[in-house]
């Protein structure tokens, strides 16, 4: 199935690098970029659609971390919703199953108290009945077992760098890096090229601010009818605590303190399996103050003594950090074009007052696979398959969605009380079907920034290494690791803004939003500032990518294998 095909690459500034390799090509049915839930579940779908009709049909999943489920990240508490339409037997062995939610809690925090939010002012959507908090990392890799038992190709460590077209400009398939550049862009003694991969139909299910959605959503203008979409920052951390605090399915979140005015966003505190917690806290990235340090309101969250009790006698065992779409209806573009489709966070699903989007993800592959094996069933290739946006019309996804579409722009416009209070009055009316006559509209979250001297920098508690920590310390737990020769991932548009506009305006914020310390300004106190990126810190947030105020970075994929390589997350 392998086929050798030459291609021109770019020439290149640097001696030893022929302007001709040959990378050999592979051909699917379908391919699909990102082993995460949305295309772990489009792969078992299209599959089973195709054992039912009785043809054979193949699938190959493309994951850029090490192993299924090294890059993801989540709280998480789960809706088994799509679960039990894909795999009605799925309770038998998927380790989600071992811990449903037993006690659901909502906080309002100041600096000192809690005040508990009664069951009763919220929908019962709202409740988590139902649910199960675990590790998605772990429910991917149980997720990769079924796909391949019914014949799915997954190709872990092998990162999808470049999308392919044919001779009409529709989308025939993708390519994965090349192994073994050097930073120099000189091919090392190990170089070898990426392999093509051709496809009748291909899905873009990196998560949010993927690489190659990004550029697939502007070659089409996907968003052209879309509200922007705007984004959070997670950052969690693991912990075995003492087994006499431990409540397994006890489910904790909190809104308010330590976030101020000008801030949203909130905490979680999960009970799950084997004496562990998993926290953190999702700070919205349309925040105005170039001071606030994402990373640091989690720390400084952690020091509130109902959260600290908690954690008392403690230990934390690993830690990431990643951002999520935050936009809902709105902001969902167009998931189609000529050759594909977008599914999961690469197109945004997020249910942001449930906190969840495993499940709406999941339920967007499976409507995108079926829509392709019918598609293929029926002779057709490299179309639109318009079946999958019809379906998302009339989809219990679209629903759930359209209920709570004015929350996040309602909190953000009015504040997190004012705003809270409103959009719960909305959630109620919508859920007993009184449909308001507006959807309010987003801002992008990198336009949000004011100037260092209109504001104040937070005050933020000193790490002590036992319940606050630094951001290195905590990059450690997260098993990140890349090539340190090979071209930086991060790239700058413009190498001189940073220092000639960034700084003397907004004191260099991707010091303060990166939660992983890649960027620096060093030199700044002998009077020439340089901009420093430790490329090998990143742990694949893409807050960068998001909140940089002049979008000067752009994320683009490391080599196959790089990043973070959460155990348990």
């Amino acid at each position: 199935r392998l086929t050798a095909i030459p291609r021109r690459r770019q020439p290149q500034p640097y001696p030893g690098v022929d302007e001709m390799t040959t990378r050999e090509s592979m051909p699917y049915d379908v391919v699909i970029v990102g082993a995460g839930p949305a295309g772990l579940s489009a792969a078992i779908r299209f599959k089973q659609v195709a054992a039912e009709k009785g043809a054979d049909l193949s699938v190959c999943v493309l994951e850029k971390g090490s192993e299924v489920g090294a890059h993801i990240l989540s709280g998480a508490v789960i809706d088994p919703r799509s679960l039990d339409e894909l795999l009605p037997d799925w309770r038998d062995d998927c380790p989600l199953a071992e811990v449903p939610v037993t006690e659901n809690l909502h906080w309002v925090l100041s600096p000192k108290k809690k005040v508990t939010l009664p069951h009763l002012w919220t929908p019962p959507f709202l409740h988590n009945k139902g649910t199960y908090t675990g590790s998605l990392g772990n429910l991917c890799r149980w997720l990769a077992g079924k796909a391949e038992e019914l014949g799915v190709e997954i190709f872990p460590g092998f990162a999808a760098a470049e999308i392919l077209f044919d001779e009409q400009g529709r989308v025939k398939g993708v390519a994965t890096g090349d192994m073994g550049v050097a930073r120099d862009g000189t091919h090392k003694g190990d170089y070898t090229p990426g392999l093509e991969l051709h496809a009748k139909y291909t899905f873009f299910a990196e998560g949010v601010r993927g690489h190659l959605s990004k550029e697939i959503i502007r070659t089409f203008d996907l968003a052209k009818d879309a509200q922007p979409q705007v984004y959070g920052l997670g950052v969690k951390e693991l912990w075995d605590i003492d087994p006499e605090l431990h409540k397994p399915g006890r489910v904790i979140h909190t809104q308010g303190w330590p976030l101020g005015d000008d801030a949203n966003g909130g905490g979680w505190l999960y009970h799950q399996a084997n004496g562990q917690v998993s926290l953190g806290f999702v700070t919205w990235l349309n925040y105005s103050n170039p001071y606030l340090s994402p990373f640091s309101e989690m720390q400084k969250w952690k020091t509130h003594p109902e959260i600290a009790a908690i954690l008392k006698g403690a230990k934390r065992v690993s830690y990431g950090a990643r951002a999520i779409s935050d936009g809902g209806l709105q902001s969902i573009p167009k998931l189609v074009f000529p050759g594909g489709a977008l599914i999961g966070c690469s197109a945004g699903f997020l249910n942001v007052p449930r906190i969840k989007g495993t499940h709406t993800a999941m339920k967007s592959g499976m409507m995108a696979a079926e829509a392709a094996a019918d598609a293929i069933l029926s002779q057709r290739e490299h179309d639109e398959l318009t079946a999958y946006p019809e379906a998302f019309e009339n989809s219990w996804v679209k629903k759930e969605l359209s209920i709570v579409r004015n929350v996040v722009p309602l909190v953000k416009k009015f504040g997190d009380f004012v705003g809270s209070g409103l959009s719960g009055i909305t959630m109620w009316l919508e859920h007993f079907g009184i449909k308001m006559p507006f959807t309010m509209k987003h801002h992008p979250d990198h336009e949000s920034l004011w100037r260092k001297d209109m504001v104040k920098p937070p005050v933020y508690p000193k790490a002590d290494g036992v319940l606050t920590f630094d951001r290195l310390s905590s990059v450690f737990l997260s098993n990140t690791n890349h090539e340190e020769d090979q071209p930086v991932h991060l790239t700058l548009k413009d190498p001189n803004v940073p220092v000639e506009y960034d700084l003397p305006m907004y004191d260099e914020p991707a010091q303060r939003y990166c939660p992983a310390g890649v960027y620096e300004i060093v030199g700044q106190e002998t009077g020439d500032p340089k901009f420093v990126i430790n490329a090998q810190n990143c742990v694949h947030c893409k807050t960068c990518d998001i909140k940089d105020p002049t979008q000067n970075i752009n994320w683009v994929v490391p080599e196959g294998g790089g990043g973070p390589n959460y155990p348990n997350m």
